[in-house]
């Protein structure tokens, strides 16, 4: 994904750039349910995959000596890579099965996995669709409250809804590391209160030159390399 640098002293990414290409390389999965008599809204997904990120994130499991940590140090070391599949019915039930995290939104339910080598999906994962991800949202999406973080996305590109799910979860990652010890703990307390919006056109110049966390696509799928998909505006980094 992006080729942001975070300035947190505590960035689990290495100090060249190059040598995070090098290293060894791992990818974040996420599931999201997706049944056919009751899809979940986009929106609603797109928060709950960024939220899942940050659950992940914070789990017990996945820091200190917590049997996930290795997993979530080495992939946070190289190319915070995600990838977003879809599932239902057996399929989801065989998901839930595994070692993660299940969160649930209004409408969605994402379930996010340890870290796993690019090559190395469990079978059950590695079946399952990316694409057909496409979501809509049957309701009007109400404005971003202010006061919430909030994930733009960029209004002049077309994503699918699980690749904007997964950019979704870069940029709440990157705000995750610019945040300090004090700013973490209050937004964790909110169980990770946040909003995804598409950004509208007239602001999006100021946004993507404001110095928020960027996220920059690395291009392998869907859009061009270099593209700014999302900012991510947390009031504690304004």
């Amino acid at each position: 994904m992006s080729t942001y640098r975070s300035s947190a002293a505590d960035s689990p990414f290495r100090p060249d750039p190059g040598a995070r290409d090098t290293a060894p390389q791992f990818v974040l999965p996420l599931v999201v349910r997706i049944e056919r008599a009751a899809p979940p809204a986009r929106t609603d997904a797109l928060e709950t995959a960024a939220r899942a990120v940050l659950l992940m994130l914070t789990d017990e499991r996945s820091v200190g000596e917590g049997d996930w940590a290795q997993a979530m140090r080495d992939w946070q070391d190289a190319r915070i890579r995600k990838v977003v599949r879809r599932a239902r019915g057996a399929e989801w039930r065989r998901a839930e099965a595994l070692p993660g995290v299940t969160v649930t939104g209004k409408s969605a339910e994402v379930r996010v996995f340890p870290p796993v080598p690019l090559d190395g999906w469990p079978k059950d994962l590695a079946r399952l669709q990316v694409s057909g991800t496409d979501l809509d949202d049957p309701d009007p999406v109400p404005p971003a409250d202010p006061g919430v973080p909030t994930l733009w996305l960029n209004p002049d590109l077309g994503m699918s809804a699980g690749k904007a799910m997964a950019q979704a979860g870069h940029g709440a990652q990157l705000a995750w590391w610019e945040l300090s010890a004090e700013a973490r703990r209050s937004w964790q307390d909110t169980g990770f209160a946040l909003s995804v919006r598409t950004a509208p056109p007239s602001i999006w110049p100021a946004l993507t030159a404001s110095g928020l966390p960027t996220v920059r696509d690395a291009g392998f799928t869907e859009i061009a390399p270099g593209s700014c998909t999302v900012v991510a505006d947390h009031p504690a980094l304004r």
